[in-house]
């Protein structure tokens, strides 16, 4: 067997590292000797001139590091200030500065250079994300005629977006050096085709093969699933940590999110207000918990949703609390999985209600921990791509919050029989297409691209 080699932005790092891609991944890694490179998390004033190799993993894994300097243009700025939100249709939000991307530029043919030498003749590569797309090119030029995966865990931008980029065409330039471009959604393939058709040179070919820029590659659609088993498990055997139901007998609606513009919670707050104004019969009878760890705090817009968010939540609760309840809890820092799980399962309304996501993992988590005989009721914005296969939830458009807020309604009125059947129908997809099911089915199609 071929090795397999990934890079990623970030490298799980712990003698058991985890996360829904180690359990993807870690099978194929271990069973072929495979090597995972990424970002440490170091930013020291002088980086290594070699990888870092970490032991502790049933596979190999090496890390590089990042100047402070390199680590502001690349990730804070390109990565993060350009390339996410117009991926997320927030071209309004971009910070376009030619050193952001010379600074991007450079790292990720810094990580080439690094990488190169690592590379055996046989291995397969696939590289994750959004901050890795020169990465092909860059290896190409060093001599490495692998064959070279791509996966976007995050929405593909429309030509609209793409066209804000300062170069798109050098975007596609960097895409046509891999062998296999993957894809969350039906929607994200469209998307880069159009893209492509009209910023850059694609030409269709046969099935799924394009040619792009001169140079001919696969492009499909690979859905990202969840370890639905284990995940199962640690809900059932999780304790019942939410205790402040029993004041006055709420349901609690969860929402989990990090604290980012793309994934609407202000709107869902806004939402939640207009239930309690509309639905006097709910004043203590539903408590919304929002778990939302903060993330890339340096960038103003960051800055900008945390502030909004916590303004509306005091806001609300003013209105509407009593001395036993209060409407809205806002946890502004991560939580571990096992009290997440318990959570879910507690949880009557399961509220993901994106203005643009990749997927979504947590309406799978949602629906995974759920007691099949008395599930909750997920709530699912039309623009995440889990609403592509997850049609039995309640799907809503999150900048209308008259229907969000009838949805809230509708999943608390709703029997038993009828959650039964939703749920089925949603745990049946979540089970049958799990992690494992992705990575096999993408490894398969690198394997065929090349």
């Amino acid at each position: 067997m071929s090795r397999l080699v990934v890079i990623s932005n970030r490298l799980p790092l712990g003698d058991n590292p985890s996360g829904g891609l180690v359990v993807a991944l870690q099978d194929s890694l271990r069973n072929s000797g495979g090597l995972w490179i990424g970002f440490s998390g170091e930013t020291p004033s002088e980086p290594a001139d070699s990888l870092e190799y970490h032991p502790g993993a049933e596979y190999q894994r090496a890390s590089f590091d990042l100047t402070p300097a390199d680590h502001e243009a690349y990730y804070l700025g390109y990565s993060n200030s350009v390339l996410w939100p117009l991926c997320h249709g927030r071209a309004d939000l971009t910070d376009i500065d030619p050193d952001y991307g010379e600074g991007y530029r450079r790292v990720n043919a810094r990580i080439a250079a690094l990488v190169a030498p690592h590379i055996r003749p046989d291995d397969r590569i696939w590289v994750h994300d959004y901050q890795l797309f020169p990465l092909a090119a860059e290896l190409r030029a060093r001599g490495i005629g692998n064959p070279i995966g791509h996966f976007l865990h995050i929405p593909f931008p429309g030509p609209e977006n793409c066209a804000v980029m300062p170069d798109p065409h050098e975007l596609f330039e960097w895409l046509s050096q891999y062998d296999l471009l993957g894809f969350q959604t039906h929607r994200d393939l469209a998307n880069f085709t159009e893209s492509a058709r009209q910023l850059a040179e694609l030409i269709p070919l046969e099935g799924n093969r394009i040619r792009l820029c001169g140079r001919e590659l696969r492009r499909d659609v690979f859905p990202i699933g969840i370890d639905t088993a284990s995940f199962i498990e640690e809900a059932r055997t999780a304790q019942d940590v939410d205790r402040m139901r029993s004041l006055t007998g709420a349901q609690m609606m969860i929402g989990v999110d990090r604290l980012d513009y793309s994934k609407g919670i202000p709107q869902r707050f806004r939402a939640f207000q207009l239930l309690l104004e509309n639905h006097v019969e709910f004043h203590e009878k539903i408590s919304f918990l929002q778990i939302a760890p903060p993330t890339r705090e340096e960038v103003e817009a960051y800055q900008d949703i945390r502030e909004e968010t916590e303004h509306l939540a005091g806001r609300i609760n003013g209105q509407f609390a009593t001395v036993n309840w209060t409407p809205i809890r806002f946890i502004h820092r991560p939580l571990p999985r096992n009290v997440l799980a318990g959570l879910y399962r507690q949880a009557r309304i399961g509220l993901v209600t994106p203005l643009a996501d990749g997927m979504n993992l947590v309406a799978k988590e949602y629906v995974a921990a759920q007691d099949v005989s008395d599930p909750g009721v997920l709530i699912l914005s039309r623009f995440a791509g889990a609403a592509e296969t997850m049609q039995d939830a309640l799907v809503v458009n999150p900048h209308d919050p008259h229907e969000m807020a009838e949805a809230m309604a509708q999943a608390m009125h709703m029997t038993a029989n009828e959650r039964r059947q939703r749920h089925s129908v949603l745990l049946r997809d979540v089970v049958e297409h799990d992690v494992s099911w992705w990575s096999a089915r993408y490894l398969d199609a690198l394997a065929g691209a090349s």
